[in-house]
């Protein structure tokens, strides 16, 4: 598909969906189970998660929209099912989207493709709201590589104020070995390039990863925050979503009982706390109980 008729296209879901849906004021319920956003996914798999995309007021609090960004294979309906009500609960003005399709699940396109989308939607959002800039919160993929690459190669560090990241793709991943697997199969990084470019885009190693992270890793005056768990089993080993320049946090920094993996992290009520007040500059106290990889609380 041509680029500008993706750009286009985008724009287009994009602004049917800033004007859809009740009030942001409302308050929302935040299921932070992982049952609750399997459900969630297949109830609507396209759909906004509860707070996202609705009308909503920016205050002097909070005065820029927070873009939520799915990771790979991901839905935003399933990622941030109680990210997004939580934020909004929180004051934020909270925008998403889906990015990247092929062969019917998002974000395993190019990555480089996926950015236009995402420079599509931030210019929608910024229309909308009135904005010069956003703020991006990501997970995975959507935290690390895809938003990076708007920002060093798009002009995103014009109109971004801060990323933060969660569990962030950024300097590439062994995925606990199963890309590396892939490796040793008869043309197994062709196969995989094939099936998502994304994916061999986020290999140790992939020139991708490598034209990215040269030079300086997080250009602009934009903020880059890093939110991770010790027990990631997709961005292997975890530090390699650290970057020089991006301020770097572990959940279980003062809590040992959050034993959040990959995807349970982003819907972790300390890591949720700990991104609204990255966001605001909040002093929320962060909470310190039970969050069980994929089950959730």
């Amino acid at each position: 598909m041509h680029v500008r008729h993706v750009i286009a296209t985008a724009l287009i879901s994009a602004a049917l969906m800033l004007v859809a849906g009740p009030p942001a004021t409302a308050a929302y319920r935040v299921d932070t189970s992982g049952a609750g956003a399997t459900a969630a996914l297949f109830a609507d798999p396209k759909g906004s998660p509860p707070g996202a995309n609705v009308p909503c007021t920016l205050t002097a609090e909070r005065p820029r929209p927070v873009v939520l960004i799915p990771g790979t294979a991901e839905a935003m309906s399933f990622n941030f099912h109680a990210l997004s009500p939580f934020l909004a609960n929180q004051g934020f003005c909270v925008y998403a989207l889906n990015y990247g399709w092929r062969g019917g699940f998002p974000a395993l396109a190019d990555i480089r493709r996926s950015a236009a989308e995402l420079a599509a939607f931030v210019d929608t959002v910024r229309a909308a709201t009135g904005v010069a800039q956003v703020d991006l919160v990501g997970h995975s993929q959507g935290g690390g590589v895809m938003p990076r690459y708007y920002l060093k190669e798009l002009g995103g560090d014009r109109v971004v104020h801060r990323l933060v990241g969660i569990a962030p793709s950024n300097t590439g991943t062994t995925f606990s070995g199963f890309l590396t697997l892939y490796t040793l199969l008869p043309n197994g990084r062709a196969l995989l390039r094939a099936f998502s470019p994304a994916g061999e885009q986020q290999m140790i190693g992939s020139p991708f990863i490598g034209a990215l992270n040269a030079g300086d890793p997080t250009p602009g005056d934009v903020r880059y925050d890093i939110l991770v768990t010790k027990y990631d089993q997709v961005i292997t080993p975890y530090r390699r979503s650290f970057l020089e320049g991006a301020s770097a946090w572990t959940v279980q920094q003062g809590c040992p009982l959050d034993l959040s993996e990959h995807l349970s992290l982003v819907a972790s009520p300390r890591a949720m706390t700990k991104v609204a007040n990255l966001l605001d500059g909040g002093q929320r106290r962060l909470p310190c109980r039970v969050h069980l990889p994929f089950l959730g609380s």
